[in-house]
């Protein structure tokens, strides 16, 4: 193992020239990591969050979602990932993006959707690591930020090429590689192998995230023993549950692992739920929040959220207005009698 890696308990995490605050990330998630939620996790005290996946060509083109997707006012540093199969169009996308105030621009290879990979973006460039190589040597080239690097361990078992992705984006400029303890092929299923991430650990010197079923304090610990890392990233835990990054961050720190008292956590999906009705209307806003509605709501209620009318309220309603009393109900008052 490389000097780097035998540190990694030690030494602060860098990107480029930015230091981080601590080693836990908020993931990428398409459709979930909204700035809303972003600036919740990062208020408290998430040391970096990234946003929802950006298409290159999208953004170019100036279409309005991807302009949405990408937006960090009030987060610092801004981490902004964008995709696509055309060097030219990756470079130009990490240009406007930083013109717009992202301080770091993320490349995804990992993404395993049916839908990205069939346009050869994705997890799909670990099919041809010469393309892959052109496009982040494109993006590095294009702006004066830090570059970072999402990936899978390979396409399927027989082709886990990630360390070799990694020594190549090493070489062009990248200045942080996470990677998903999954091949494409396997998506979401099984478990992620936190192990096989060290052989990227081997490969290179620059700092390295493991990704994959993180979902608490215990866990973020096991990802950093099994796979040398020097941070973890955790994505579908944080969901109802944004203020989980910092808290797991500040554990891996030595201090103590806390959560916020019930009036904080309403304060915070309050927060997040006003940031899309505000940025999408009541309408749009109300019926995107719902997946985080409900997760908040069976995070506050636990075991008892199935049989919970104001579970099911609060994923169905139309009306801001009812979200927020519900948003209510469901923090302060956790344990009064369930509708049925």
């Amino acid at each position: 193992m490389n000097k780097a890696a035998e540190n990694i308990g030690n030494k602060t995490l860098r990107v480029g020239g930015l230091q981080l605050s601590g080693k836990a990330i908020l993931a990428p998630m398409s459709g979930i990591t909204d700035i809303g939620m972003r600036r919740v996790a990062h208020r408290f005290g998430a040391p970096l969050v990234v946003s929802e996946m950006v298409a290159s060509s999208e953004y170019v083109n100036g279409r309005h979602e991807a302009r949405v997707r990408a937006e960090g006012q009030g987060i610092f540093p801004h981490v902004v990932q964008i995709a696509g199969c055309d060097p030219a169009m990756m470079a130009e996308a990490a240009r406007l993006v930083e013109a717009a105030g992202a301080d770091v621009v993320d490349i995804n290879m990992g993404c395993p959707s049916k839908r990205v990979n069939g346009r050869l973006s994705g997890s799909a460039l670990m099919r041809d690591l010469d393309h892959a190589t052109s496009l982040i040597e494109a993006t590095v080239a294009a702006v004066k930020v830090p570059v970072t690097l999402k990936m899978r361990l390979g396409w399927d078992e027989n082709s886990l090429n990630a360390p070799e992705l990694a020594r190549r984006a090493e070489a062009s400029g990248i200045a942080l590689v996470t990677v998903h303890g999954r091949t494409r092929v396997q998506f979401y299923t099984g478990k992620a192998d936190w192990r096989a991430i060290r052989e990227v650990r081997k490969a290179v010197r620059i700092p390295l995230v493991a990704n994959g079923d993180g979902a608490d304090l215990e866990d973020a610990r096991a990802m950093l023993a099994a796979s040398g890392a020097d941070a973890v990233m955790l994505g579908r835990a944080a969901v109802g549950r944004p203020w989980l990054i910092g808290a797991i961050a500040r554990g891996l720190a030595g201090g103590e692992f806390t959560e916020p008292t019930a009036e904080e956590q309403r304060l915070a999906a309050q927060e997040h739920f006003d940031s899309l009705v505000a940025s999408m209307g009541e309408k749009a806003g109300v019926r995107h929040a719902r997946k985080h509605l409900a997760a908040y709501a069976d995070h506050a209620l636990g075991a008892a959220a199935p049989s919970d009318g104001r579970r099911a309220r609060i994923v169905t309603t139309e009306a801001a207005g009812e979200v927020r009393s519900l948003l209510n109900s469901i923090f302060l008052e956790p344990a009064c009698e369930k509708a049925a």
